[in-house]
């Protein structure tokens, strides 16, 4: 498998996490992604968080949306 198929599995399943522990839509969730650049993020950071687990790089996520000023209440 190619990594850029990797980062893309990466990204789908975070974006599934990340509705269900933030209890929003899936179209919500890549919205607030796409316009955040969450994606690209996700691709940048692949090196470091193929390493870690899905709960991990959602914390890491979090924490970037909130840089971004994106406050997110599950």
């Amino acid at each position: 498998m190619s990594e850029k198929t990797e980062i893309t599995f990466m990204q789908t399943r975070l974006i599934r996490l990340a509705s269900e522990e933030w209890n929003l839509p899936v179209e919500q969730i890549i919205h607030l992604f796409k316009e955040a650049d969450v994606l690209g993020y996700i691709e940048k950071c692949y090196g470091i968080f193929h390493c870690e687990g899905d709960e991990a790089v959602l914390e890491d996520i979090t924490e970037f949306l909130q840089g971004k000023g994106i406050e997110i209440s599950a």
